[in-house]
């Protein structure tokens, strides 16, 4: 995904160093938690209005 789409679901500054700590690991389960992370960051930040 595109880094601008993932910040305009995920909106604290917290979560958005979380996504990049995240996605800089390599591996497959590793994977499968930054998309766990990305669904549950986007839910939770669903009704926060964006700072950008």
């Amino acid at each position: 995904m595109d880094k601008n789409t993932i910040f305009s679901l995920i909106k604290t500054e917290c979560g958005r160093a979380k996504y990049e700590m995240l996605a800089s690991k390599k591996g497959i389960f590793n994977r499968i938690r930054l998309y766990w992370f990305i669904v549950f960051a986007a839910i939770e930040d669903s009704n926060l209005k964006a700072d950008d």
